[in-house]
């Protein structure tokens, strides 16, 4: 995270870059929306708008401001890819993914039983999802990575830009990198 509106070429932040003004020192965009990342910027303004981002920000204490903008990032760029859905798209084809694939687990160990060895001699592979509760949104910390998650689904560590430190089942930017596909 920058300390500073600008880096050591005196660049304007990606907000001020778009919004086409000048980066005051103490800009509140420029620790989170670096030079390096304008795509990222434009994205949350598109759906957010500078303006309720700058009172957004200006509300939150310092700390709290680098995950408010991560978790803003991460919608805007699922609401330009889903309009509709947005996030709970994302959520709902990862949940059915989950489904698909305990099913064959299932089937798995059904095949394993049926010739002959005993479950408790096979590996117990069951994984059983915890539900959500009913009220809650899921949220999804953007620290976290899905331990064997699929080549098309991404998650760069923080601080490296890309894709704001997410994971998108729809980012297949890394496929060939990785060597699968989706």
């Amino acid at each position: 995270m920058a300390s500073s509106s600008s880096n050591s070429y005196n660049s304007p932040c990606a907000a001020c870059k778009f919004l086409r003004r000048k980066c005051m020192p103490g800009c509140i965009f420029a620790p989170y929306f670096p030079p390096e990342e304008p795509h990222k910027f434009a994205n949350v303004h598109k759906i957010f708008g500078a303006s309720n981002v700058t009172k957004l920000l200006n509300e939150l204490l310092p700390h709290q401001r680098e995950d408010a903008v991560n978790s803003l990032a991460y919608e805007a760029e699922a609401r330009v890819r889903d309009p509709v859905y947005g996030c709970v798209g994302a959520i709902s084809y990862l949940q059915r993914q989950v489904h698909r694939l305990q099913k064959e687990l299932d089937a798995a160990n059904a095949d394993l039983a049926h010739y002959g060895l005993s479950t408790s001699a096979a590996v117990d592979l069951v994984f059983q999802p915890q539900p959500l509760p009913p009220q809650q949104p899921p949220t999804l910390n953007p620290g976290y990575r899905l331990s064997g998650a699929s080549p098309g689904m991404t998650q760069l560590p923080r601080g490296t830009g890309g894709s704001y430190g997410t994971f998108l089942p729809w980012n297949n930017s890394h496929d060939h990198q990785q060597g699968g596909n989706m």
